[in-house]
């Protein structure tokens, strides 16, 4: 008999075949058998010896191809779990990562004392809403716009919120603060492009997939953070914050930036 169709081999081979691309291998097979057979991952464990018919074998075999030529899995699925969210991703945007999951709990951690007060927060650069959505869903008292330049951006994060049923955010398109409300915010967070447009990880992984506006800026990456922050402080209440993810070796160029536009307990 021809075990060759059955989940637990399929998963193996496309293992092996993705090992030297990914290092979440065994998770990225898994995840493309679940998109195939619409079920979850609990369900491969459970019947590891099921056989995939032709069609649902042709497409597993489609999808693996896509994936060993590096095509990132969120885009090959077409969704991306966040914060307990799941995400329409499209190759317009950003696509989630976990790390960014850092900047929403530190959010909820400095606004604790304010969570059931009707607050406004602002989330440039939004990309698929991941951010704003995540911290819509847990502060309902609260008020969001999300922001983003690029049209598909605003209207995937749209699609985002109605498909979570996250009714306090609103979605609008902005370059950075051109068209947001005359009005104070009590949190204003950003994730926006900080790589630098020479840095060698551009040619590498899944980032090849997604569009470069996102990921690059200028001087060294930290122009559009520079801009945020030169006007940021205008649509801030006393006491709010502002809160930006950047890369991992600018924390002191980012924390010079927040001090020469005036900012106060800055880290």
């Amino acid at each position: 008999m021809d075990n060759s169709s059955q989940i637990k081999w399929l998963l193996h081979d496309a293992t092996c075949s993705f090992n030297k691309l990914s290092d979440t291998a065994k998770l990225d097979a898994e995840l493309l058998m679940c998109h195939v057979l619409d079920c979850n991952r609990t369900y491969l464990f459970t019947w590891p010896d099921k056989t995939l018919d032709e069609a649902q074998l042709a497409e597993f075999k489609q999808v693996c191809a896509k994936r060993a030529l590096g095509h990132p899995i969120a885009h090959i699925v077409g969704y991306r779990e966040f914060w307990s969210l799941n995400l329409k991703v499209s190759p317009a945007t950003l696509i989630p990562r976990p790390d960014t999951e850092t900047l929403v709990e530190q959010a909820l951690l400095l606004m604790q004392e304010h969570k059931d007060k009707p607050f406004l927060g602002l989330d440039l650069g939004t990309g698929t809403g991941a951010i704003a959505l995540s911290l819509a869903s847990e502060l309902k008292t609260w008020e969001w716009i999300a922001a983003d330049f690029v049209p598909e951006a605003v209207t995937l994060a749209q699609e985002n919120a109605k498909l979570n049923q996250i009714n306090n955010c609103k979605v609008i398109q902005s370059d950075w603060f051109e068209n947001i409300p005359n009005t104070k915010f009590n949190l204003i967070v950003s994730n926006p492009p900080y790589i630098d447009e020479a840095d060698s990880h551009l040619s590498q992984g899944d980032v090849r997939f997604e569009p470069l506006s996102a990921l690059t800026a200028g001087d060294s990456g930290l122009s559009d953070i520079k801009i945020i922050l030169s006007q940021a402080k205008q649509y801030l209440h006393d006491g709010g914050l502002v809160m930006i993810e950047h890369g991992n070796t600018q924390g002191k160029e980012v924390r010079a930036i927040f001090c020469q536009n005036g900012y106060s307990n800055v880290n």
